[in-house]
């Protein structure tokens, strides 16, 4: 599917309730809407959608050993880490994040964190189904929840390192 002349001529417009989205497990809570997938544009080389955070919540610390993510601050305000140093995070932010950096995401504020994320190559979007609960737009969020009892091998499945 990585091919250019896969996407040659392709486009894909996603609208903010359209695509799936799923509710996260704790610590991060909130949910992640994946947007453009390798299931809407046929290119499996990236992906993007968006996570929100809840407020007091933080998204674990992590890297990705196959994949590289940016990351844009969309709404809301936190922190970020990297590799161990906290930058603000604030609309417009933008981060790059390369092969095995190490990174956090905190929610110190009563308000959602929304990010904007993309990787490289695409596959983000299937942990958050893995690890998460499905969501429809608008629905009352649900009380906390667990990660799975497999979140190792999920991590591992989907080339997190925790």
């Amino acid at each position: 599917m990585s091919s250019a002349e896969t996407v040659r001529g392709r486009a894909t417009v996603i609208q903010p309730t359209e695509g799936a989205s799923f509710w996260q497990p704790v610590p991060a809570n909130g949910h992640a809407d994946p947007k453009l997938t390798p299931a809407h544009t046929r290119y499996d080389d990236l992906s993007m959608g968006y996570q929100t955070i809840a407020p007091r919540s933080r998204v674990r610390e992590h890297s990705h050993g196959d994949q590289i993510e940016l990351q844009i601050c969309f709404s809301g305000r936190g922190r970020v880490v990297v590799d161990g140093v906290s930058h603000p995070l604030v609309p417009g932010t933008a981060c790059f994040l390369g092969y095995d950096v190490k990174h956090e995401i905190i929610n110190e504020t009563d308000e959602e964190l929304v990010m904007m994320w993309l990787v490289s190559p695409a596959g983000l979007e299937d942990f958050f189904k893995a690890i998460g609960r499905p969501r429809t737009p608008g629905e009352p969020a649900p009380a906390p929840f667990a990660r799975p009892e497999n979140e190792r091998a999920l991590d591992r499945d989907h080339g997190m390192k925790t």
